[in-house]
């Protein structure tokens, strides 16, 4: 993580020469949450996590391209792949944990409680992501072009992106946070039956809301981060200090995917699938050991 003498007239791709130990551990470990993250996702039929995983394989080429670029500070191609791909990762986060709201209120069944109808939780909330992931996508495409100009231009479509992504995280917490006061507050909203008790926390529906309240304040943090690196220009302080992107993104976007598997949504609202949402777990773990003797020839 060492600082090169860029001149702080002029417009630098670096500030500093990209360190290959820090990159390459982050490369691991986003590979391995990612192989996690996909057998979770296999085991419990969990397709809304698609993005989620798509978003860990971009974190982890992001930091391999970040090796390229310790060998060559000037060279364009694996610059722009490190700032696209960790730039865009976090609203793919974003997608799958939108979808774990909805999933979660006909679970409970407990729409009454909702600040919103179900039908438009996913939708309002993914649009809202794939505006702030287009902004993202076009502001760091602009920058690519290579020029002065297009590099601050960019820079500022990207901090519209982010504020985008800002804005809508924090309407989702809100909207969230509201549905979770009201159940615990007035248990009437939603059907007991839907509840089962389990052994295991990690199979209880709060531990699970616990673990996405606390990946979503993590992907805020990172989003201010962002907003403040781009606000302040190509020769800002954040930009001269490397260690500030470990930091603030590389270990924060890390520890948000382990939260997620230790309160994985999968375990506790299956995949989605017409029987899961709302269904018991005891019920549905009945029916799926049914269907598996029934397809072995068990009777």
């Amino acid at each position: 993580m060492s600082t090169q003498d860029n001149s702080q007239t002029t417009y630098a791709l670096y500030r500093y020469t990209p360190s290959i130990p820090a990159a390459a551990i982050f490369a691991g470990v986003f590979i391995v949450l990612a192989v996690l993250h996909t057998i979770l996702a296999i085991r419990h039929r969990s397709k809304y996590f698609i993005p989620f995983i798509i978003g860990l394989l971009f974190e982890a080429a992001g930091y391999i391209a970040r090796i390229f670029s310790h060998y060559d500070t000037l060279a364009l191609g694996p610059y722009i792949v490190q700032t696209m791909l960790i730039l865009v990762a976090p609203p793919l986060f974003a997608a799958s944990i939108y979808m774990t709201l909805g999933r979660l209120i006909l679970y409970l069944d407990a729409e009454s409680a909702s600040l919103l109808r179900v039908k438009y939780i996913a939708k309002i909330f993914v649009v809202g992501d794939v505006i702030s992931f287009l902004l993202q996508c076009g502001g760091g495409g602009y920058m690519a072009a290579g020029t002065l100009s297009a590099m601050d231009n960019g820079a500022h479509v990207v901090v519209g992106g982010l504020v985008v992504q800002l804005l809508f995280f924090g309407f989702f917490i809100l909207a969230s946070a509201i549905f979770h006061y009201r159940v615990k507050k007035n248990p009437q909203y939603y059907n007991t039956r839907q509840v089962v008790s389990s052994s295991s926390r990690r199979d209880s529906w709060e531990c699970m809301l616990w673990c996405v309240y606390g990946a979503c304040v993590l992907i805020l943090i990172r989003s201010i981060y962002r907003v403040v690196e781009f606000v302040q220009g190509n020769d800002g302080f954040i930009m001269r200090r490397e260690y500030l992107l470990y930091i603030f993104d590389a270990v924060l976007m890390a520890l948000q995917a382990g939260l997620l598997l230790v309160g994985y949504p999968g375990r506790v609202l299956g995949g989605g699938r017409r029987g899961d949402v709302g269904v018991p777990l005891e019920e549905r773990a009945d029916s799926e050991e049914g269907f598996l003797r029934g397809k072995k020839g068990v009777v």
